[in-house]
């Protein structure tokens, strides 16, 4: 081993103290490497903290739509099919030969919509399986299709001469034409952009439906998107205007949808109200 003689000075300035010296460089080296590392693990956990918090809020906005908005529109379907079934029921009303209570066949599917929209346990259980956006769908369809049955009922009826009552037939036509808009707004609602959820998310799909707060933003609230309101009053419009009257449609089945509804609507809304107007004179 090397010895140093007395007064004989290492490299780092002390007799013999350079292996002390590799030491304590090793020793600054491993902490500023630890050092680094927590810092590296404060950025990630940062960043996870924010996407946490951004999916937590998206998931709060999206549930409270879909309870103080969408679960809202669902009972007015549902109000409006009580009320024609009672009244049906007590004036002996009857829809092309069919029993009072065909106009509660579809406030089953409704209530089981509207409790995947609003009570939170089913709303969580549908989430951990990924099937809720898939249930609200089909049984949106189902909402759908018993409607248009009732109208080819209410068609049927009109052609063979049942519908002699002005205010039965108005009753029965709006039920049938409130019951369409509010349901092509939820379609419309469900599948802009692959959903409430999926249009608030990064990178979102393009869009189905052209709003004019997208093409004016400086006319539009700071964060603005479209909500359940925006799509129900496109849905409003179309049926009344029979066009597109604030958004317009950009994707095909966009266009097809508001060509069904203008469809349903015209039927619904001009052959009745002829009919209607020619019994009440």
């Amino acid at each position: 081993m090397t010895q140093f003689k007395a007064g004989e000075r290492s490299d780092c300035g002390r007799p013999g103290d350079q292996p002390h010296r590799e030491s304590g460089e090793l020793r600054h080296v491993a902490e500023a490497i630890a050092a680094a590392g927590h810092e590296g693990d404060g950025d990630r956990r940062r960043v996870q903290n924010r996407c946490m918090d951004d999916q937590l809020a998206e998931r709060a906005e999206e549930t409270l739509e879909s309870r103080w908005e969408a679960a809202p529109a669902v009972v007015t379907v549902i109000g409006l099919q009580l009320t024609l079934a009672i009244v049906s029921r007590q004036l002996d009303w009857k829809l092309w030969g069919l029993p009072w209570w065909v106009w509660l066949l579809s406030v089953g599917p409704e209530a089981v919509l509207l409790v995947a929209l609003a009570w939170e346990p089913a709303l969580r259980t549908l989430e951990r399986m990924g099937h809720r956006r898939n249930v609200a769908l089909i049984l949106l369809a189902i909402i759908s299709l018993d409607n248009g049955v009732a109208l080819l009922a209410l068609i049927g009826s009109l052609i063979g001469g049942h519908e002699n009552s002005g205010g039965q037939l108005l009753l029965k036509g709006t039920t049938i034409w409130g019951t369409n808009v509010i349901a092509y707004g939820l379609w419309f609602w469900g599948f802009d952009r692959g959903g409430p959820v999926r249009r608030r998310q990064p990178d979102p799909p393009p869009p189905d439906f052209q709003f004019p707060q997208m093409e004016n933003p400086q006319l539009a609230a700071p964060g603005w998107h479209p909500r359940l309101v925006d799509y129900v009053y496109v849905s409003f419009t179309n049926s009344i205007a029979f066009s597109p009257t604030d958004a317009m449609p950009l994707s095909g089945w966009a266009k097809l949808l508001m060509l069904s509804e203008s469809a349903v609507s015209a039927i619904s809304i001009l052959l009745v109200t002829a009919r209607s107007v020619n019994i009440f004179k």
